[in-house]
């Protein structure tokens, strides 16, 4: 029967688009996303086709900031897995992982569930100094407050407030509660 399809050329070629191969094995990304952008030797495939591939300026950040958006309730053991490695496994919890190929591989596979921010660093790197002045915000900002102020500026703004506090023209709780029941009566 394939015989007499195969003798005319428009029937031939009609059947053999109707017939589907099965491929087996591993599917390779490169024939498989045929809409990727490279830029920098990095493929990108962004959602929307307008979307443009954000601009890298300098270094790629060397910390991110993962936030676990998804519930772990129905997830396989292996996702599961890697969400508790990472220190994902509570709920509302923040990872800062470090920006390295092993961790990259399992952010990869779990990207579904978590959000990835890079930390930027607005008024540069903290020190060992800093941690007790460094905090991080939702956006993956890191901000460092570094102390402007010397020790005897300090002191100077204490006794300063002292004075103040002391001055006998300074109008206290008593005197205010009798101005403003005096206002109150006679308001004219």
């Amino acid at each position: 029967m394939l015989k007499v399809f195969q003798k005319s050329t428009l029937l031939g070629e009609q059947l053999k688009a109707l017939v589907s191969v099965r491929h087996y094995g591993k599917p390779n990304k490169k024939f498989l996303y045929k809409d990727g952008i490279l830029k920098d030797q990095i493929y990108y495939y962004p959602r929307d086709n307008n979307r443009e591939v954000p601009a890298l300026d300098g270094e790629p950040s060397k910390l991110f900031s993962v936030r676990r958006l998804k519930p772990i309730k129905g997830l396989p053991y292996w996702e599961k897995r890697i969400l508790r490695g990472l220190g994902l496994f509570e709920k509302n919890a923040v990872a800062v992982v470090k920006n390295i190929p092993e961790n990259n591989a399992r952010l990869w596979k779990v990207k579904h569930l978590v959000e990835i921010l890079p930390i930027t660093y607005k008024y540069g790197e903290p020190t060992e100094n800093d941690i007790e002045r460094t905090f991080l915000k939702e956006n993956g900002e890191c901000v460092v407050i570094h102390k402007l102020e010397a020790a005897e500026q300090a002191n100077t703004k204490l006794a300063a407030a002292e004075q103040v506090r002391h001055a006998r023209e300074r109008m206290d709780g008593e005197t205010l509660r009798k101005d403003s029941r005096l206002k109150w009566l006679n308001p004219w």
